[in-house]
């Protein structure tokens, strides 16, 4: 269902939770898509496993190399540093904004949301993320709802948030959905 379709997936060199980011790869194969990791820096990401660190990940392209016009959706992992990384490099957020303003499907888990408070996406839209994002959500003007997915699209593009790992098979499944359109 997702044959010819390319999605990113866009990442901080460290802070990554693995299983957020290897899911969601998994199921866009087996969907037939082609996954792409986006990071901000050449070579590889380091995953984790909660605080641990677990596995690399050869980065496909940069930030920099690359546009929303590329691909045909975004999956944001979480993991508490990756965002909180990349909603500090405006080429990041810039990334990610493009993916709206696109009309593109978005996929974001955990404390993925926080790189899109920064890009200022979620007012108006209805999410969820890990419980320690609510307030921020809410003062950025999103609804939130403690639900395993939220999918929004009363907006410019089609928005899927789940909470946590345990949440990964209902937002895989929201995520192929939504990429094949």
């Amino acid at each position: 269902m997702l044959n010819g379709k390319t999605i990113a997936f866009l990442v901080a060199p460290e802070g990554i939770e693995q299983v957020e980011l290897t899911e969601p790869w998994k199921a866009v194969k087996q969907a037939g898509g082609t996954p792409k990791l986006i990071s901000t820096e050449r070579g590889e990401v380091q995953g984790f496993n909660h605080l641990d660190r677990a596995d690399t990940f050869p980065v496909d392209a940069t930030v920099e190399e690359v546009s929303a016009a590329d691909f045909d959706g975004l999956v944001l992992p979480g993991g508490v540093a990756n965002p909180d990384f990349l909603r500090t490099v405006p080429a990041a957020v810039g990334f990610a904004k493009g993916f709206f303003d696109a009309g593109k499907p978005v996929a974001a888990i955990c404390h993925a949301p926080w790189t899109l408070i920064e890009a200022d996406v979620v007012r108006g839209r209805k999410v969820t993320s890990w419980p320690s994002l609510r307030t921020d959500l809410r003062n950025a003007g999103a609804t939130w709802e403690d639900q395993e997915v939220v999918i929004c699209a009363s907006g410019p593009n089609t928005l899927i948030t789940s909470r946590k790992p345990d949440d990964l098979k209902a937002f895989c499944q929201a995520a192929t959905d939504a990429f094949s359109g």
